[in-house]
């Protein structure tokens, strides 16, 4: 399966997570996939490229603030 570069992002997002909120985030998707009801998403209506960026940047601070805690 081929991703785009939105989803890409996304992913590598959720893998900078801590395994304990990744795992709230793939539910929170699991759920607003049940809610679709097999309609296609658009991705392009819902996130900007400012939308990732932002979302790439909090995680990665929040991963190394908890890294820096564990130390």
């Amino acid at each position: 399966m081929e991703l785009s570069v939105q989803e890409e992002s996304l992913i590598n997002v959720v893998r900078a997570l801590p395994p304990g909120e990744a795992e709230k985030v793939l539910n929170w998707a699991h759920q607003l996939s049940d809610l679709a009801g097999g309609r296609t998403f658009e991705w392009s209506d819902s996130w900007a490229d400012e939308d990732i960026a932002d979302a790439t940047s909090a995680a990665v601070r929040r991963f190394e603030e908890r890294e820096l805690e564990e130390r």
